[in-house]
């Protein structure tokens, strides 16, 4: 079964953080962090810059890779191993607003809408929003109760700090 790779990009500000309400194709209904699949020949980076912009019309100037959430078949059309490449900005160009695919809203950190998104997001959301850098394992079964969950705390010093 072959790997799909994606991106997930998360705004924060002071005590907020921005999460999208995805409108089509898989996770409709739920808030997320604004990302997707990698196309062909594009590197994680490269493909979180472009879904911010075509998701929620953002530049991000200033972010920082805090690792990967690796969640073994989901079930997307086809049941498909995924890697989450996470990001978050803390500056960026442009306002944060709806496109076809997401409708972006602020959230107080204490008050984030887990019950409107993935299982897998409880475990590793937290951990980054703290300042920590992960690698994180989760199994699922079809009804999305939690199989298997390794989390890896990673040191600053193995995350690179990026920015334009």
């Amino acid at each position: 079964m072959k790997q799909l790779e994606t991106t997930l990009l998360l705004l924060k500000k002071d005590n907020e953080i921005l999460l999208a309400m995805k409108k089509r194709g898989f996770g409709v209904g739920k808030y997320n962090g604004i990302g997707g699949k990698l196309e062909a020949n594009e590197t994680p980076e490269m493909a979180m810059l472009r879904e911010a912009k075509e998701e929620i019309n953002v530049i991000p100037t200033l972010y920082e890779y805090v690792g990967a959430v690796e969640v073994e078949s989901i079930n997307f059309s086809e049941k498909r191993d995924c890697i989450f490449h996470l990001y978050i900005a803390t500056k960026w160009e442009g306002i944060p607003s709806e496109s076809e695919e997401m409708c972006p809203k602020w959230f107080l950190i204490d008050k984030i809408p887990y019950d409107k998104m993935f299982p897998v997001d409880e475990y590793w959301l937290p951990l980054v929003l703290e300042g920590k850098k992960i690698n994180a394992f989760f199994e699922f079964d079809e009804d999305w109760n939690l199989k298997k969950k390794k989390i890896e705390e990673l040191e600053n010093s193995n995350v690179l700090k990026m920015s334009l």
